[in-house]
C-alpha cells in the first residue's frame, strides 16, 4: 500500500472496510493522490501547493472517522483524531491546540522507534547474550570453573583468569594478563612454558565460553543469577500540569534536569532471563540513534501527517440576540485557524511546521449548519463531503461484507472455545431490520447500533459458550426474534437496553 496507489485503486482500497459512502472516498482518495503528485513536482515549486482540507458532514455512526483512518493505514501516514470539544473543557478554551501536533509527533516517534528497534533486535540479543556469557566465565573464575567435556582440571596448568571473553568478545584484562608477563627474566625454559600455558588457557576459556554460550540459547540458565552493570538515567520527580502550555513546560524542565545528571552505573543481581530483558533494551538503545528517529518523525508528520478533528458541529456557535457570539466555541476555531492554515509548532524534540498536514474535520451539523463556522475556519476547509445516513440495506451488507464485518469478528472470537457460529441470510437481515428499525424509532447511531443489537443476540452464547461447543449454532431469523421481537416493541426497554 502506498500514496503511489491511483484515486480508484484507494477506493477499491476503502471498499474492503467501508460500506457506501462514495462521495467522501472520492474526496479522501484524490487528496491522497495529490500528495503523491505534490511529490512528483521539482523543488522550487514544491513549497507553495498546499493540501485541500476536506469537511465531511453526516450523522453518527456512517463512516467518517472510519474512513480517514482507513485512508491513513493506506498511505502509512501518521494519523490521530481529536474531538474538537476537548479545547473547551476548561473555561472558555482547554488545551492548547498545538498539542495535536504534539501529540501526532509523539505516536509516530513511537511507531519509527518500534520500527528501527524490530530492525536490530537480533544484534542487540547477540550482544545482550555476549556480555551475559563474560559476567557468567567472571563469576566462575571467582572459584572452581565447571568443566566442559574433555577439559583438564584447572589445577595441573595453574590458577585460572579472573575472566576472559574468547572468540565473540574482548577478554578482560585478567586474561590478557599472562600474555603480557613475557618472557623477561627467569631460567631459559621459562618463556616457552608461558606461552604453551597461556595457549592451552585460551582454549580452555573459549571451550567453556561456547558451553556456555549454547546453553544460553537453550534456556538452560534462566534461573541463575548473575550480577550485571546497568545503566540508570535520573529522572527528576515533576508534576506536570494540565492546561495551556504547561505539558511542554513541564517535558521541557525534565529534560534539562536529566542532561545535567549523566546516567549512573551500579550493579545489579538478577536472574538471566531478567538479564537478558534489561541488556537487550541497553543494547537497542545504543544501536538505535534516537536523534535519527526524532528527524524521520518530524519530517514525517510534516510531509505525510493527517489530523481527523471529530465533533466540530459542537463549536459551531450562532450569534443570538440578548448572548451574542458563542464565545468558547468561535475561540477554539480562531485557535485552530494558525495549526490548520499553516505554523511552526514548537516541541521538546524540535519545530514541527503544519503547512502539508492533511485536516479532515467532521461533524453531525443536526443542531447547527457549516455556515454556523466563522468564515475564516470555513474557508480552511474548501472541500466538503455530505456522507448519507445508512439504510436497512446498508447495515445488512455492513455485517457480512468489509473484511472486519461483526459477524466475521463473534465467529472467530467463539471459535477460540469450540463454539462453530453459522449466519444465515435471513438471520443477517433480520439483524439489520431490527437495528434499523430501533434506529428509526430512537436516536439514529448508525451502524454502532449493530454493536447492541449482535451483543444481545449472543448473550447467552458468549456467556455460557462450554454448552454450545458439540455442534453449530444457527443464527436465523427466529433465533434472532426469539432474543430481540419483544424487546424491540417495548418502548421503555429499548431505550435502556438497546
Amino acid at each position: 500500500m502506498g500514496p503511489e496507489l491511483r484515486p480508484a485503486e484507494i477506493v477499491a482500497e476503502l471498499d474492503r472496510y467501508i460500506v457506501g459512502q462514495a462521495a467522501g472516498k472520492r474526496a479522501v482518495a484524490i487528496a491522497l493522490r495529490n500528495r503523491h503528485r505534490r511529490m512528483q513536482v521539482p523543488a522550487e515549486e514544491r513549497d507553495d501547493i498546499l493540501p485541500t482540507n476536506i469537511l465531511m458532514i453526516g450523522p453518527t455512526g456512517v463512516g467518517k472517522t472510519e474512513v480517514a483512518r482507513r485512508l491513513a493505514q493506506i498511505a502509512g501516514a501518521p494519523f490521530i483524531k481529536v474531538e474538537a470539544t476537548k479545547f473547551t473543557e476548561v473555561g472558555y478554551v482547554g488545551r492548547d491546540v498545538e498539542s495535536i501536533v504534539r501529540d501526532l509527533l509523539e505516536q509516530t516517534i513511537s511507531d519509527v522507534q518500534g520500527r528501527r528497534v524490530g530492525e536490530v533486535e537480533e544484534e542487540a540479543k547477540r550482544r545482550a547474550e555476549a556480555r551475559i556469557v563474560d559476567r557468567l566465565l567472571e563469576a566462575d573464575a571467582g572459584g572452581p570453573p565447571p568443566l566442559a567435556a574433555g577439559e583438564a582440571p584447572p589445577g595441573a596448568e595453574g590458577s585460572a583468569p579472573a575472566g576472559a571473553s574468547g572468540d565473540a568478545g574482548v577478554a578482560p584484562v585478567s586474561a590478557r594478563a599472562p600474555e603480557r608477563a613475557g618472557p623477561a627474566g627467569g631460567e631459559g625454559g621459562a618463556a616457552p612454558a608461558a606461552r604453551v600455558e597461556n595457549h592451552q588457557l585460551t582454549r580452555r576459556l573459549r571451550t567453556r565460553r561456547r558451553v556456555l554460550a549454547r546453553k544460553l540459547a537453550a534456556r538452560q540458565l534462566e534461573d541463575r543469577l548473575v550480577e550485571i552493570e546497568v545503566e540508570e538515567s535520573y529522572t527528576p520527580p515533576m508534576e506536570v500540569f494540565s492546561g495551556t502550555g504547561y505539558e511542554e513546560i513541564g517535558w521541557s524542565l525534565a529534560d534539562f534536569f536529566s542532561q545535567m545528571a549523566p546516567p549512573r552505573k551500579r550493579l545489579k543481581r538478577m536472574s538471566v532471563a531478567d538479564a537478558r530483558h534489561v541488556l537487550t533494551q541497553e543494547e537497542t538503545d545504543r544501536l538505535v540513534d534516537i536523534d535519527s528517529v526524532y528527524d524521520d518523525a518530524i519530517r514525517q508528520v510534516e510531509e505525510k501527517g493527517i489530523v481527523f478533528i471529530d465533533e466540530v458541529d459542537k463549536i459551531a456557535g450562532r450569534y443570538t440576540e440578548g448572548h451574542g457570539p458563542d464565545v468558547s466555541g468561535q475561540g477554539v476555531q480562531r485557535d485552530l485557524l494558525p495549526v490548520i492554515e499553516g505554523s511552526a509548532v514548537t516541541t521538546r524534540y524540535g519545530t514541527v511546521r503544519t503547512e502539508h498536514i492533511l485536516f479532515i474535520a467532521a461533524g453531525a451539523f443536526t443542531m447547527t449548519k457549516p455556515s454556523d463556522l466563522i468564515p475564516e475556519f470555513q474557508g480552511r476547509f474548501p472541500i466538503r463531503v455530505e456522507l448519507k445516513a445508512l439504510t436497512e440495506a446498508d447495515l445488512r451488507r455492513i455485517l457480512v461484507e468489509p473484511r472486519n464485518a461483526l459477524t466475521r469478528q463473534y465467529a472467530a472470537l467463539l471459535r477460540t472455545e469450540g463454539v462453530e457460529l453459522v449466519f444465515t441470510e435471513e438471520g443477517v437481515a433480520e439483524l439489520a431490520q431490527q437495528a434499523n428499525l430501533v434506529n428509526e424509532r430512537d436516536e439514529n447511531i448508525g451502524a454502532r447500533r449493530l454493536f447492541t443489537v449482535m451483543e444481545r443476540v449472543l448473550e447467552d452464547v458468549s456467556f455460557g459458550a462450554e454448552a454450545y461447543a458439540e455442534g453449530p449454532v444457527q443464527i436465523d431469523r427466529p433465533y434472532v426474534q426469539g432474543r430481540l421481537g419483544d424487546l424491540v416493541g417495548n418502548d421503555d426497554l429499548r431505550r435502556y437496553v438497546l
